[in-house]
């Protein structure tokens, strides 16, 4: 304990030296940074809190010394993530290779792709997207079809892959694509790395319902991709894959707790926007809202330290599985809730009449809705809990 406290005295004394005023504040979606062969900086201070960031191993701490990351304990990790959530540091580096792909080639991938890819992605020079979903597989993942036919030196890659999010700013991207298609589904699919800027790989966004454009549907037309950028073993993608869910469901569970969006908590926008009689909510049906929702988060946040304990003991918890389902969930009823407290103030989406808050609150609120689908839909979620998890009978 005393170790651990010494370091917590360390990490503050480092932040306080090295993290800049103005990376010290909430941010928007236009402060973030995620990298990449296109990423640019916001701001000066922005590069040079990345850069001290990165030079320190804490772009990801967690991950190896030897490929450039922190080598931190979880516990460590915690206290290092406690003391910037302290000074209200900003995240110095996003990305779905920190939070995805770098997991899966750490457990799966070749030293050489380590060496590669992993240095990348933590130093910020590569930026990757997601090919999993297509057209006609959505939740049924594994009737995927685009194929990657093996050409001797090299795969002939064709086909389309759908909600790839940025893909039209990412640099890689990582997919999964049948490489036999006369075995049972689930095991004839690969998982290959693919470089956007490959001949043959082109991308359309897609507009939201939010008004924003963050999807892409991705094609392969004739793409030729090396044999040393397939992940795992040849026809064994589906286990990468869903190691690789694992992690992305941990993501969508933690989903606004590091929202760069100038969100009103439900307490907080409740005393804004409602009227009280005596100290009391006079709506009783949006009292008792409340009150559910706050049950609930305390339910959720003591369900995330249990899992935080469950890994610094070696334990392998389903915890993450049951939380992508509750968090998403969680994030549509307070999105929910929020439109119901602001009345017609929920109504805001663009113009001068609304302030940022409540326009940035009406988005998020149909953002939230692709939140329960993304990762698997809460649905597929609500099956495999069933399956996995209770064990419960199929019939």
């Amino acid at each position: 304990m005393e170790d651990l406290d010494q370091f917590g005295l360390d990490v503050r004394d480092w932040l306080e030296a090295n993290c800049p005023t103005s990376q010290r504040q909430p941010m928007g979606p236009e402060d973030q940074y995620w990298g990449g062969r296109r990423g640019t900086f916001p701001s000066e201070d922005a590069k040079v809190w990345f850069e001290r960031m990165r030079d320190k191993g804490w772009t990801v701490p967690e991950w190896p010394t030897q490929y450039g990351g922190g080598g931190l304990t979880p516990q460590q990790s915690k206290v290092l993530k406690s003391e910037m959530k302290r000074i209200q540091a900003r995240t110095p580096l996003y990305g779905l290779g920190i939070w995805m792909l770098g997991p899966a080639v750490l457990e799966y991938g070749t030293e050489k792709q380590k060496q590669q890819h992993i240095h990348a992605i933590l130093n910020g020079e590569t930026r990757w997207a997601q090919g999993y979903s297509e057209p006609g597989a959505g939740s049924d993942l594994a009737s995927l079809q685009c194929k990657a036919e093996d050409m001797g030196d090299h795969f002939l890659v064709n086909g389309t892959k759908i909600w790839t999010t940025a893909g039209d700013k990412c640099d890689w991207i990582f997919c999964l694509v049948r490489t036999d298609p006369n075995v049972k589904k689930q095991e004839g699919i690969s998982f290959l790395l693919i470089d956007m800027d490959d001949p043959g790989v082109t991308t359309t966004p897609i507009a939201l319902i939010s008004g924003e454009s963050e999807f892409c549907q991705t094609f392969f037309d004739n793409v030729k991709v090396p044999k040393e950028n397939l992940i795992g073993e040849l026809n064994k993608g589906w286990s990468v894959a869903k190691a690789l869910l694992v992690h992305e469901r941990k993501l969508m569970a933690e989903i606004g707790s590091d929202s760069p969006r100038h969100i009103l908590q439900p307490n907080v926008a409740a005393r804004e926007y409602l009227e009280f009689e005596n100290g009391k909510i006079t709506d009783a049906r949006l009292r008792d809202d409340l009150v559910e929702y706050d049950m609930l988060m305390q339910a959720v946040a003591l369900t995330h330290f249990r899992t935080f304990e469950e890994k610094s003991n070696g334990v392998r918890s389903a915890a993450p599985m049951v939380m992508k389902y509750v968090g998403t969930e969680a994030e549509k009823t307070k999105s929910e809730l929020l439109l119901a407290i602001m009345g017609s103030r929920g109504m805001g989406w663009e113009g001068d009449g609304f302030t940022p808050q409540e326009i940035d609150t009406t988005r998020l609120w149909a953002t939230s809705k692709v939140m329960t689908i993304a990762g698997g839909s809460s649905e597929i979620q609500l099956n495999l809990i069933a399956q996995k998890v209770l064990e419960l009978p199929q019939r």
